[in-house]
């Protein structure tokens, strides 16, 4: 039998009518087009279906007369299934073609059609005979009857609770969608800078929603309560572009105007016949409303949709200003309002990234002693100052180039190498700044690197610039220094060997050797200088040149020096032991570690630990350290000579020392550094300089030593100066701890002998 569809009217005496829970009125109601619910009966006895439609067809199921369509086999069910469209619910044998063809007909919509809300209720005319439990666990379905039991009552009963159940989820599900859309057009929100395309991404989301092109105003009142009668246009689309940016007034747009007052005076969003306007409440007096025309009749879920996007959207309004000025804080520098340095990364890869990198120079510009300026005049006037600058950089050299401020007194210019160059940026400081009518003259300091030289990113080219301003800084103030590849490949090993230093120490890579320091005149030791030094796992020894600066600079000079102090006491105490009562043990100390705030205490802490008598250490430091902030050091040297540790200073005779100062230090020894002894036969007046030392610690009372000494003249010469100890190779070369004890054994045993 040809399948069919058999529609039917509502009765008026029916009465068998069951109640549910409230059911907000559809839009098709507010049309007044009545809908209908589709019910598809599906048996091979032509008198199920006769029965079935004669049982229904005069009834209303919520608010909705029911339709039929009609199939006599799985087969024909199959075919139609596949282009019928809204089928609420299926009355389906589960005995026709097969015992099974029910069920397996049920897999195929569920599975194959992928037909889930659609509610299926299964009858049989043979009850026990299908499986009935394993159907109802193994496939989605709505209820399960034998043919027998369904009165007209219960037939009812049952077609309602599952009409019941497909409304709700078809309800569910727009809803589902919708709140999705909700969620990826607030996502998509939250990307737009600034409060004009936020309010333009309002309008097109909004409209996006109702599945239809934007055209319409987002509007801001400022003041309602004071009586102004004009909106303020933020954003528009479509055949509103025209009001972008004024006034909207009942002149310019009656119909908008009196719908947004509305809006506004009962606070709630309006649908009209094809418009609505959407009410997004504000903080501080301030009330936005959007205007957008219409093409089609709202729903009840288009309206829910809608309130719950509305209370997202208010909340980005009314915060889209703070957003912006996170944005700024986040990207500018509050100060000059400059890109900050996480903005000039982003503009370096954009620019890395162009062709543009082929002629742009990168530079740093770091005011000059701009701190002491800073602490001199206070810091309203040192920000004034900073201000000043920036806004001279930014006028003088030209708008096409970007100026940042990356740090506190520090700059930053990129742009075209022909703008971007030291002598452009140099002359800029060369006219006084004018700061509250006191002129401030400032210099500058340059690290530049060439963009088309660079193969990093942004992050890595402004580390190149910074190290090429280090570079500048050492060789003098006011000048400048380009980033060469040299450079990178320097740094790149000094991190790679700081990292290999690092490991090294921890894996007893390091050791301390002892170079005997000897009596001229009896040509017996009577002290060592300890010495540290790094030999690899394949026997490679790395020169202490090379990684003790690399120690300081990486800061691990502070345990490497505390450790090395420590051996050198612990052998000092086993040489004692071993009857070597007289020995003084030298100890180095870098610069960095003796400027560490708890060096004291670990002297302290060591000379405890190893119970090492204070009055054989002897702590050697460089004369450029003596000479560096001195008045300091006077302090600190008094606090050591307290612990009875005694103090010479190394390399003596290579800086500038001020003897009124010299006579200051509590010092007790002075040592001749290896160049002037190398010098005394190298001229007539060779060992004039190492007189001159020798001389001078007669005069101070300080003791004196000669090191670097390779040759028996160099040591008669230096005996016939007045110079009584020295160390070098002709006395004895580094060696370890356990070779020390035995030359000294043996010395000790020719001296007996």
């Amino acid at each position: 039998m040809p399948p069919s569809i058999t529609p039917l009217e509502q009765s008026k005496d029916d009465h068998d009518d069951l109640v549910f829970l409230e059911e907000h009125p559809t839009a098709v109601e507010t049309t007044g087009v009545r809908s209908v619910w589709r019910v598809m009966i599906i048996d091979d006895d032509e008198d199920v279906h006769s029965t079935t439609t004669f049982a229904l067809g005069n009834l209303d199921m919520q608010h909705r007369p029911l339709e039929f369509v009609h199939a006599y086999s799985a087969s024909q069910a199959r075919e139609m299934l596949q282009h019928e469209q809204e089928i609420a619910v299926i009355l389906l044998d589960v005995v026709m073609e097969q015992d099974d063809a029910g069920l397996h007909l049920v897999r195929y919509i569920r599975e194959t059609l992928k037909l889930a809300d659609v509610r299926i209720i299964l009858r049989t005319g043979q009850p026990g005979y299908a499986p009935e439990i394993d159907a109802i666990r193994d496939f989605d379905i709505n209820d399960y009857k034998t043919k027998s039991e369904l009165t007209r009552i219960k037939l009812y009963t049952t077609v309602t609770a599952a009409i019941r159940s497909y409304e709700q989820i078809r309800k569910i599900n727009d809803s589902r969608r919708g709140l999705n859309q909700i969620v990826l057009a607030s996502t998509e929100l939250m990307t737009l800078h600034g409060v004009h395309n936020f309010a333009a991404g309002v309008l097109h989301q909004s409209a996006s929603l109702m599945g239809q092109q934007a055209s319409g105003a987002l509007c801001v009142r400022e003041c309602p309560e004071d009586g102004c009668d004009e909106w303020r246009v933020m954003a528009t689309a479509g055949a509103y572009c025209h009001l972008e940016g004024l006034q909207l007034t009942a002149k310019a747009d009656a119909r908008m105007y009196a719908a947004m007052e509305q809006s506004l005076t009962e606070r709630r969003n309006l649908y009209g016949p094809d418009y609505i306007t959407l009410y997004f409440a504000g903080k501080a007096s301030r009330d936005f409303v959007a205007f957008l025309d219409m093409q089609r009749t709202m729903t009840d879920i288009d309206e829910r949709l809608l309130e719950v996007f509305c209370s997202n959207v208010a909340v980005g309004l009314d915060n889209v200003e703070l957003v912006s000025h996170l944005h700024n804080a986040a990207f500018y520098d509050q100060l000059s309002k400059l890109p900050n340095r996480t903005r000039l990364i982003e503009i370096l890869d954009e620019m890395l990234a162009s062709p543009a990198r082929e002629t742009a120079t990168l530079s740093l510009v770091d005011l000059d002693h701009f701190a002491e300026t800073n602490d001199a005049l206070g810091h309203q006037f040192g920000d004034t100052l900073l201000v000043t600058v920036a806004q001279r950089l930014q006028s003088r050299l030209g708008e096409q180039l970007t100026v940042a401020r990356i740090g506190g007194d520090i700059f930053c210019v990129l742009g075209d190498s022909t703008q971007v160059n030291p002598a452009s940026i140099l002359a800029l400081f060369q006219t006084p700044f004018n700061i509250d009518g006191q002129d401030v003259r400032l210099s500058a300091t340059l690290g530049l690197v060439r963009l088309n030289e660079h193969d990093g990113s942004g992050a890595d080219a402004l580390k190149d610039a910074d190290i090429a301003l280090k570079r500048a800084k050492l060789q003098q103030r006011a000048g400048h220094f380009y980033f060469s590849r040299s450079m990178g490949v320097e740094i790149r090993e000094r991190v790679r060997m700081m990292h290999a230093l690092r490991t090294a120490f921890g894996q007893d890579q390091l050791f301390v050797v002892y170079q005997p320091q000897i009596d001229l005149v009896t040509r017996r030791p009577m002290g060592a200088e300890a010495l540290l030094r790094w030999q690899t796992p394949d026997g490679k020894f790395i020169s202490p040149d090379r990684f003790i600066p690399i120690a300081e600079y990486s800061g691990l000079i502070i345990d490497l020096g505390e450790w090395v102090m420590r051996t050198a006491m612990r052998e000092l105490v086993a040489l004692r032991a071993a009857g070597h009562d007289n020995f003084m043990m030298s100890i180095n100390v870098s610069q960095v570690q003796f400027r560490h705030p708890y060096f004291l205490e670990m002297l302290r802490s060591a000379l405890e630990d190893t119970k090492a008598p204070p009055e054989f250490v002897e702590l050697e430091i460089t004369e450029s350290m003596a000479m560096e902030e001195p008045d300091l050091l006077i302090k600190m040297l008094g606090q050591i000579k307290q612990t009875g540790v005694s103090i010479a200073i190394d390399d003596f005779g290579t800086g500038f020392s001020s003897l009124s100062y010299l006579q200051r230090l509590q010092i007790d020894r002075l040592k001749i550094d290896r160049a002037f002894v190398t010098e005394i036969t190298g001229s007539a007046r060779g060992s004039s300089i190492a007189e001159m030392v020798i001389q001078l610690g007669r005069n101070l009372g300080l003791a004196v030593i000669a090191e670097g000494v390779e040759d028996e003249r160099q040591a008669m010469i230096l005996q016939t100066l007045g110079c009584p100890l020295a160390q070098g190779f002709l006395f004895a070369r580094p060696m370890t701890a356990p070779v020390l004890a035995s030359w000294l054994n043996d010395d000790a045993l020719q001296g007996a002998a």
